[in-house]
């Protein structure tokens, strides 16, 4: 059977790639149509912000500050955040200044999962209103997802690179496709391998000619243990997957050769040109393959969604 699974791999990957510029080449002249007429038109009904609720996070100084000053302009009721108490009356009174009805000043440390729920809830408090994050019942339930695919990485990256500086040894990244590609979701998930593949091209422009080779590896569909549990052939079952162990000897030739990326399935690559050349078209397929057939999803199976967030998510990858 993964004989089978690969041989069609392998056809995508062929297929796929010219398929998708054939497409885009089709596609993108009426996509750049779609997209001028949309900005023309959210020009023309640019949103009435008057005495709707925005909360502004770093709003003592800075950017924050002024975004705070440009909602005032457009009376809009303020909850303004930020460690630094002691600015936060200044900006108070000029946002009254110019023009916003109602504002209120918080002091809290985003950084504290404990402050950031006090501020929204002082907020909702005050104003009755503000809508976030509906379906997460505590953040730190995700809190291990940096701690292992980001801090873990960069913690044995820190203490190896001394010893890789001396044999010119090679560091393998693996990340994800979903690094890169907003696969819905897997927020979370999706953010953590973002920060590592962020993490180490800034890492290899750093130790510039140092001799330390770094191959970033972002997996797209991979068969693996991770990947075939219930939420993740629930999305994803329909799509061929390629075999872990087709994708490990994909990802050690690549390294030996030294190349700086290694996207398995290669065929997953024509995603990122889509993305970054059509977002809304993704965002509306995303949406449309993912989120509303959700909408049809048998109960059982969205509770095994729900839990296995909490067990920790679905990645895309053999690594987890």
């Amino acid at each position: 059977m993964a004989n089978h699974i690969d041989v069609i791999t392998n056809i995508m990957n062929v297929i796929v790639p010219p398929f998708m510029l054939i497409a885009l080449l089709l596609v993108y002249p009426l996509y750049l149509i779609y997209k001028f007429i949309n900005f023309i038109t959210r020009l023309l009904t640019s949103e009435n912000v008057a005495g709707k609720v925005v909360l502004v996070t770093g709003a003592a100084a800075g950017i924050g500050e002024q975004i705070s000053y440009e909602y005032a302009r457009r009376r809009a009721r303020l909850v303004l955040v930020d460690v630094r108490g002691d600015l936060l009356g200044r900006v108070v009174e000029n946002v009254r200044s110019f023009g916003s009805s109602d504002v209120i000043a918080i002091t809290a440390d985003v950084s504290k999962e404990e402050d950031c729920k006090r501020f929204v809830d002082e907020a909702i408090k005050h104003f009755r209103r503000l809508k976030l994050f509906e379906e997460i019942q505590n953040f730190s339930d995700f809190s291990y997802l940096l701690d292992v695919n980001l801090w873990g990485v960069a913690f044995g990256t820190y203490y190896a690179i001394p010893h890789l500086r001396k044999t010119k040894g090679k560091i393998i990244v693996m990340a994800s496709s979903v690094g890169w590609y907003p696969f819905p979701r897997f927020s979370f998930y999706n953010a953590s391998k973002a920060a590592l593949i962020t993490f180490y091209e800034t890492l290899r422009t750093e130790i510039g000619n140092s001799n330390i080779g770094i191959t970033i590896v972002t997996p797209g569909l991979v068969k693996s243990a991770l990947s075939q549990n219930e939420p993740a052939k629930a999305a994803l079952g329909w799509i061929p997957m390629e075999s872990a162990e087709k994708c490990g000897k994909a990802i050690v030739k690549s390294a030996c050769r030294g190349d700086k990326y290694v996207v398995e399935p290669s065929w997953v690559n024509s995603l990122y040109a889509l993305k970054v050349m059509c977002p809304d078209l993704v965002e509306f397929c995303n949406r449309f393959l993912f989120i509303s057939a959700e909408k049809t999803t048998p109960p059982t199976v969205k509770k095994l969604k729900r839990r296995h967030l909490r067990e920790g998510p679905a990645p895309l990858c053999p690594n987890g």
